[in-house]
């Protein structure tokens, strides 16, 4: 088990005084189940686990009365072994989407407070397909809205990424402190950085995929792996997804690659399909970022906070949420010339992608700036209460959009900018260049 910052977030609701049932939403393979097992394990004297979408029978537990007593009679009887014990007794209802009365259920679990309940789920929220019968499920099934507590998990962020290789905390305290102070970091550290920096780039945050590179070295095994999941995303979106919509999600999907690899990376449904129209495809790519395998980066209309407020709806870039399943994705090859140190492919966009990683799995929204005339900024961060351009250049370069910015704050109305890249910090009046490992550390808000 790699360490998760999950961990601490779970910790924090069981010793809540009064705390609601937890629902851990997230992409499939993220990491959540394993997670969530693993703490109720070490916290709890008697772990309760019904997995919905393994044993589709489980449902017939919750076909009934909603009370605690009938619920914990039911599961105790269909699953040997299973024990309920006031304050000793997690339960942890895995894929809860797949049964809705189970979801309305928390509020019984929640009145009742003798049981602590975990639950996850791959796909809540999405607009999915479903029979007759799991539609009127659903239909009769009473909202807990008000009775749960919501966290959204990502597969490993780059922090957890290092974790996993063996930095330690006051090494990460040792970045930290280097980007206060906008000092350099040591040459031999920062190098040892840049390396890892560029294996995250090709295994990115499933947790199997970087086991499965921990433990062999090899990328081949690594892409069997996130091809496999790339694969099953796409079964889910053939089987959840509503039946007008199928036809579209999976080339929606497809086509991200090819919308990154223009100059101009506005998603562009013609892209998708020649003669493609937003009405149709809306959608599919609605469905691909709530089931959490993309991300939306908005054009804004102006460099200013709040940046919600300023986003246009139907101007966007859209980027893989892991940057490993992004590699995956492009022809073979392109994950040896990264590991060798050659970033220049795909015109900057595998590392914009990076950096909607890095700032996705935060939990931020992404926004952009980019205007007639030429004028582009890649990310617009709330960084220090300021609205911070960020510039990511695969290696060094200049920043031409940022001077522009930088030089008439009486129009775009910022003073301070950050540029990422392959290099160590350092500071140019107005604009903070850092290298691209650390963008995981600009989290003030």
């Amino acid at each position: 088990m790699f360490k998760r910052k999950i961990e601490s977030a779970l910790l924090q609701w069981k010793t809540k005084k009064n705390h609601k049932p937890l629902v851990i939403k997230g992409c499939r393979q993220c990491g959540k189940t394993s997670s969530v097992l693993e703490f109720a394990r070490k916290n709890y004297a008697n772990v309760v686990y019904l997995d919905f979408h393994e044993h589709r029978e489980y449902k017939t537990f919750f076909a009934g009365a909603l009370d605690v007593d009938t619920l914990t009679l039911n599961i105790s009887v269909g699953i040997p072994g299973a024990r309920f014990v006031a304050n000793e007794t997690c339960l942890v209802l895995d894929e809860i989407q797949d049964c809705p009365n189970a979801h309305a259920s928390l509020k019984f679990f929640k009145l009742d407070g003798r049981y602590d309940v975990i639950c996850t789920g791959s796909l809540l929220g999405v607009n999915g397909y479903k029979s007759k019968e799991e539609q009127l499920e659903e239909e009769t099934a009473s909202i807990s809205v008000g009775f749960e507590q919501i966290i959204t998990m990502y597969p490993m962020d780059f922090e957890e990424w290092l974790w996993a290789n063996g930095v330690e905390p006051q090494h990460i305290g040792y970045l930290r402190e280097c980007l206060q102070k906008e000092t350099p970091v040591n040459e031999a550290f920062h190098q040892r950085m840049h390396q890892l920096l560029l294996r995250y780039v090709v295994v990115g945050g499933m947790p199997e995929a970087v086991s499965v590179f921990m433990e062999t070295n090899n990328m081949s095994d690594v892409w069997d792996v996130q091809h496999g999941i790339i694969e099953t995303y796409k079964a889910d979106m053939l089987k959840y997804a509503l039946v007008e919509d199928k036809p579209h999600i999976r080339e929606c999907f497809e086509s991200i690659p090819a919308q990154l690899a223009k100059e101009n990376k506005k998603f562009q449904y013609a892209t998708v399909r020649k003669g493609a129209r937003s009405r149709d495809y809306q959608g599919s790519l609605q469905w691909i970022e709530d089931a959490g395998i993309i991300q939306r980066c908005h054009n804004t209309t102006i460099t200013e906070l709040p940046l919600s407020g300023n986003a246009i709806p139907d101007i966007f870039k859209v980027y893989m949420a892991d940057i490993g399943l992004l590699v995956s994705m492009l022809e073979e090859g392109t994950a040896w010339s990264i590991l060798q140190g050659d970033l220049k492919g795909y015109k900057g966009a595998i590392f914009e992608n990076l950096a909607a990683d890095l700032f996705g799995k935060m939990g931020r929204k992404l926004y952009y700036f980019q205007k007639e005339g030429g004028l582009e900024l890649d990310f617009l961060i709330r960084y220090k209460g300021e609205c911070v351009p960020v510039e990511c250049k695969a290696t060094t370069g200049n920043a031409k959009s940022i001077k522009t910015v930088l030089k008439h704050p009486e129009h775009y109305h910022v003073s301070h900018a950050i540029k990422l890249g392959d290099y160590n910090i350092g500071r140019n009046g107005a604009l903070l260049t850092i290298p691209f490992y650390l963008a995981f550390l600009l989290t003030e808000v």
